[in-house]
């Protein structure tokens, strides 16, 4: 039987095997199309799933995570395309990241996710919360991602 913290990991790499294969086929170009109706285009909402995971452990361990600062400024909350510039990474390199993503904060974080840290505005006190909250909010974000591709097609 896997334990609690195997659970987590498969989930983490289940979620962005399946974000991952949505994006098979579309082009660069489609990731950059924003709808009616929509804020963000695709290459926003990969930027936003790689650099949530990273903010909220570093809400709750206040620790540096080693994400760009400019992730932020292009990917944050509220933050859209317009704030895009010609250094802000392209799909492609955002879906590099992402595929690496749930091995490296396994290797970081792995042997740490119970420890105990003051809690966040959330309630949040361990690496264990933040996955049971990023895995959620990654799998809001495919949702937009499918709805994203629907309005495409």
């Amino acid at each position: 039987m896997k334990s609690r913290h195997e659970v987590f990991f498969t989930q983490l790499e289940s979620y962005r095997s399946e974000i991952l294969g949505v994006l098979a086929n579309v082009t660069a170009a489609e990731a950059e199309v924003i709808p009616k109706g929509f804020n963000n285009n695709i290459r926003w909402n990969l930027g936003h799933i790689y650099l949530d995971q990273y903010l909220w452990i570093q809400a709750v361990t206040k620790e540096k995570t080693g994400v760009p600062e400019q992730f932020n400024t292009w990917f944050g909350y509220g933050t859209s395309p317009a704030n895009f510039t010609a250094d802000t990474p392209s799909m492609e390199e955002l879906k590099n990241l992402l595929k690496e993503q749930p091995s490296q904060i396994k290797a970081e974080y792995g042997n740490r996710l119970e420890e105990e840290f003051p809690p966040t505005e959330m309630g949040m006190h361990t690496i264990e919360h933040v996955l049971v909250r990023t895995i959620f909010h990654e799998g809001m974000h495919l949702q937009t991602i499918l709805d994203l591709k629907k309005c495409m097609s």
